[in-house]
């Protein structure tokens, strides 16, 4: 079975590569190497890379324990706490430059969540109850501030007032709601009820649960649709495939977690059928294409489209009991050890291929790409195959 492999690529290689990014005298992690492999100390760090970074070391300790793994989880914790936080304002910022100071402060629904997402794996790996009680002022603020009649706002200044999703928005389109961030909303609050099981936390998971299966869903082309307007009218005809097998294995989550047999005979069945159109329109040569746009496929291979289906096609073989699922898993793996792993020692996967396999140049490490994808792949091949290895 492929886990032992991924189980040493984990702790070998990826635990490694981020425990040598911290910063010990501004706190956090660097936000920056380029494909060069030159680490710039000076770079911006995203509050999204710290809060993912959070996460990755919480649940590396929660699964293979390590008095390391847990103080590098706090000291991503404290810069968390001492810096992403606006006292003032409430909420986290976008990005701070080096020494921890507000560069962006954009305030984003997006970012809010996963800082609820990592606080809430931190608290379950150290049992600091600072740190739930400031995932559920988090909490308290998105639903407070960030959501109106129809779902979940998303883009707003320092002061919590409207702006242009620009940061969210992509493929010439600005939209007011995304299904991206509605998936990572429903993802953090799945973590807090995880840890919490608050009734109010398990409502709001049900609300987006309908909101993906009657809104976001598009049952006619068996996927889901990507960028709105306020009112969930879809802006462009884009088909995310990373984004939907990532889709379907959270839910199924979800929907273990929630433990309501009636949602889960409502989104149970898109999940299936979105596992299945992914392998059948998106798993090409090994590998996941990218998107597409207007019927044109983009055949670029992103390393967390990636990991996300090895994931993804590993819950579908899971629930539905598809040996070829499981082969898609273990086949994509292999597309990702031999050539998305960058092998250059003090690297750790490149961002792109094209499809000739060929690494695009861009950064190995930015406010984007972080241990949060390929990370959590490990862990979850590892927590889901534990037996078999």
């Amino acid at each position: 079975m492929f886990v032992t492999e991924i189980k040493q690529h984990l702790t070998d290689a990826l635990i490694p590569f981020w425990h040598g990014l911290r910063d010990d005298r501004w706190g956090g992690f660097c936000g920056y190497l380029g494909y060069d492999l030159k680490t710039d100390p000076k770079a911006v760090k995203g509050c999204i890379l710290n809060s993912r970074i959070l996460w990755f070391f919480s649940n590396a300790y929660l699964t293979l324990g390590g008095e390391t793994l847990l103080l590098d989880a706090r000291h991503a914790f404290l810069f968390l706490k001492e810096h992403c936080m606006d006292r003032e304002y409430g909420g986290v910022y976008w990005s701070l430059d080096y020494t921890g100071e507000p560069e962006d402060t954009t305030k984003h629904t997006y970012n809010q969540a996963f800082a609820i997402y990592a606080l809430s794996s931190y608290y379950d790996a150290s049992g600091d109850k600072e740190a739930l009680e400031i995932a559920r002022s988090l909490y308290r603020l998105i639903e407070e501030k960030c959501r109106d009649s129809y779902g979940y706002l998303e883009a707003f200044n320092r002061e919590f007032c409207p702006a242009d999703n620009d940061k969210l928005s992509e493929n010439g389109v600005m939209a007011e709601k995304t299904m991206n961030t509605l998936l990572h909303v429903f993802e953090a609050y799945t973590e807090l009820y995880r840890v919490t099981k608050e009734a109010e936390v398990g409502d709001r998971l049900r609300y987006m649960l309908d909101l993906i299966a009657e809104q976001v869903y598009n049952r006619d082309l068996g996927r889901q649709e990507v960028f709105f307007d306020k009112t969930w009218n879809s802006l462009i005809d884009l088909y995310s495939y990373g984004h939907d097998i990532e889709t379907a294995w959270l839910v199924d989550r979800g929907l273990e977690i929630l433990g309501d047999i009636s949602y889960t005979k409502k989104l149970a069945p898109i999940t299936r059928t979105i596992t299945e159109n992914i392998y059948n329109r998106a798993y090409i040569d090994h590998s996941l294409v990218n998107e597409a746009e207007k019927g044109v496929v983009d055949t670029t291979r992103v390393w967390w489209v990636q990991a996300e289906a090895v994931v993804g096609f590993l819950n579908g073989y899971q629930k539905q009991g598809k040996k070829e699922y499981l082969e898609a898993a273990e086949d994509i793996w292999n597309y990702i050890r031999d050539d998305m792993i960058d092998k250059r020692p003090g690297s750790e996967w490149f961002s792109e291929l094209d499809q000739d396999r060929n690494p695009i140049e861009k950064p190995i490490v930015e406010p984007w790409k972080c241990p949060y994808h390929n990370g959590r792949m490990c862990l979850e091949v590892i927590r889901r195959l534990k037996d078999a290895s």
